[in-house]
């Protein structure tokens, strides 16, 4: 039986720094799991389309996004039914999920951040209302391991901006507040959170083990649900 090619979909970005973390991301994966193209649908290629196209058999298509949005909903799928290859099953987003939220916490204790301050969960931002529901869930989620309420703040699309959030923070009476950087690698909404107004602003999420063992776990349960799959198909599996 033929094993089903991973194809790791990131969004794209010019910095190298942010280039170098997925790269480091799909050798981690292929550590686990065997080779791994990656393909970009923003800023960079190859893209999805040109990945798929020059593939044959079963493949599995893991969006390496944080949240469900436009780039998952219409780019990803667009881009498969370009590439014209008919035997794709599409995982789900890597976000919200509870690995993520504990990589928050380390990253979080890692830039000085104590039990009691103010946490605020930094996002990209999106129109997308499924985006957004995402992203409140991933504050959810963090929330229970930081044992506080955790407030979203949005980086590029959307209100309130995480500055606005911080100085709301502070008005409440808050001594200490920290970002939680819900991004996957360095780039320039990264950069953005310096000017926050925050005691300490996490790294983001990268090339992190727990992530890359995520990557893993969503392939190898596509794979075994798309051995022999009639077309084009979205994985319900987590």
């Amino acid at each position: 039986m033929t094993v089903p090619a991973l194809v790791l979909v990131a969004h794209g970005t010019r910095s190298r720094s942010g280039v170098e973390t997925v790269a480091a991301l799909a050798d981690a994966v292929a550590a686990r799991v065997g080779p791994v193209r990656t393909a970009f649908v923003d800023v960079l290629g190859p893209s999805p389309s040109e990945v798929l196209s020059g593939l044959s058999g079963l493949a599995v298509l893991v969006p390496a996004f944080l949240a469900s949005g436009y780039h998952v909903h219409t780019d990803v799928p667009r881009e498969v039914e370009s590439s014209g290859h008919r035997r794709v099953t599409v995982t789900r987003a890597l976000g919200p999920d509870p690995v993520l939220a504990r990589i928050l916490e380390h990253r979080l204790r890692e830039s000085g951040w104590r039990p009691g301050d103010a946490v605020v969960l930094a996002a990209a931002g999106s129109s997308d209302p499924r985006a957004r529901h995402d992203v409140r869930r991933a504050a959810a989620l963090l929330s229970a391991r930081v044992r506080r309420d955790v407030p979203v703040g949005y980086i590029a699309t959307g209100t309130p901006t995480v500055a606005d959030t911080v100085r709301a923070l502070r008005t409440a009476g808050e001594r200490r507040v920290f970002v939680a950087s819900y991004l996957l690698a360095p780039g320039l909404f990264h950069t953005r959170l310096a000017d926050a107004g925050a005691d300490g602003v996490t790294a983001p999420l990268g090339a992190h083990d727990a992530i890359a063992d995520l990557v893993a776990q969503r392939y190898r349960r596509a794979a075994l649900s798309s051995r022999t799959p009639p077309a084009v198909r979205h994985s319900t599996v987590p």
